[in-house]
């Protein structure tokens, strides 16, 4: 009998629940992301202010309640020493969100580079992968976006895929993740 109640009360009330990874370089602007979201999505949370934010050591954790589904975030930080625990981290995930700093144009090989790594890995095949290039709004960005009567345009591309079928920056609002209802 305990069972079968157990088993009613978690299919009532237990909520789905997907890990995401955050990863991208130091001042990418990862805690800053997960703030804010977790900002719009949770009504009760205030939000840490984010002229407080410094940066990650270790990895901050976040949860956003979207109907049924729980995302956790898990924002990893990003200096060099820490990238070599990314992969620890990469059989428990369900997505990756990799955040470039739009603005600073003299680390984007450096960003390159630590993307190539996180997209190499045999963990994460077939895990969906998005881009995020952050801080567009910023005056002083890439040569591919440009203010427009204080309205920042860029470039769109169509979706890109890799050989081993990351799907990344589909411009889609549905990822193919598993909490999405498509």
């Amino acid at each position: 009998m305990y069972t079968l109640l157990s088993g009613l009360y978690k299919y009532m009330f237990q909520k789905d629940e997907y890990c995401i990874l955050i990863l991208g370089l130091d001042n990418a602007g990862k805690t800053t992301f997960l703030e804010q979201s977790k900002t719009r999505f949770n009504k009760q949370y205030k939000g840490m202010s984010l002229s407080k934010i410094t940066t990650t050591v270790g990895l901050n954790i976040g949860t956003v309640d979207v109907g049924k589904t729980r995302l956790m975030f898990w924002d990893l930080g990003g200096q060099e020493e820490l990238q070599s625990l990314w992969d620890k981290y990469y059989a428990e995930c369900h997505g990756v969100i990799y955040v470039i700093d739009s603005t600073d144009e003299e680390r984007l090989s450096e960003s390159k580079q630590a993307f190539e790594k996180v997209v190499a890995s045999e963990a994460l095949d077939g895990v969906p992968i998005l881009v995020l290039a952050n801080k567009q709004d910023v005056e002083q960005r890439s040569a591919r976006g440009h203010r427009v009567d204080g309205e920042v345009r860029r470039a769109e591309r169509p979706p890109a895929t890799t050989a081993e079928g990351h799907h990344i920056g589909t411009p889609e609002p549905c990822l193919g993740w598993p909490f999405c209802k498509c």
